[in-house]
C-alpha cells in the first residue's frame, strides 16, 4: 500500500531573500569592473586606430612622393586601410565620435582632447604617448 503525505517542500521567503541579496552583492561588484574593462578596450582600440592611420599616412607619402609637412586628406588615407573595416568606414572619427586630427606627412595623428577626457580614468596620458600632446 502507498501512503501519500500532504507535506510540500518549498523555499521560505527568507531563503529567497538571502539568495537575491547575494546575487545583488555579486552584481554590484562585477558591473563596475565590466564597465571599466569596456572603456579600457575602447581606449586600446582608438590607440591601435591611430597607429594604423599613422602607417597609412606613411604609405601614402612614400607612394605619392610627398614631402614632410604635406597635408593629407582622409580619402587619401582610406585607400591604405582594409576595405570594409570599421576604421575604413569611420570617415576619420573614433569610437566616441571625435575626429582624429593631424593628417600630415611626418607628423603623428593626434587624439582629440574630448576623447582623452572621456577615457582618462582608464588610460592616462602616458598610455596615449606619442598620440596625445
Amino acid at each position: 500500500m502507498k501512503t501519500h503525505s500532504n507535506t510540500k517542500s518549498a523555499f521560505t521567503l527568507v531563503e529567497i531573500m538571502v539568495v537575491v541579496a547575494i546575487i545583488a552583492l555579486l552584481a554590484s561588484i562585477a558591473v563596475p569592473n565590466f564597465l571599466r574593462a569596456r572603456k579600457r578596450s575602447q581606449a586600446t582600440r582608438i590607440l591601435n586606430d591611430l597607429r594604423i592611420i599613422d602607417s597609412a599616412i606613411d604609405q601614402y607619402a612614400i607612394e605619392n612622393n610627398k614631402s614632410g609637412g604635406a597635408t593629407v586628406a582622409w580619402s587619401d588615407i582610406q585607400v591604405y586601410l582594409k576595405k570594409g573595416s570599421v576604421l575604413y568606414n569611420s570617415t576619420g572619427m573614433d569610437l566616441l565620435g571625435g575626429l582624429y586630427v593631424g593628417y600630415s606627412v611626418d607628423s603623428i595623428p593626434k587624439l582629440r582632447t574630448t576623447t582623452f577626457a572621456k577615457l582618462s580614468d582608464v588610460a592616462p596620458s602616458d598610455f596615449w604617448s606619442p598620440f596625445y600632446p
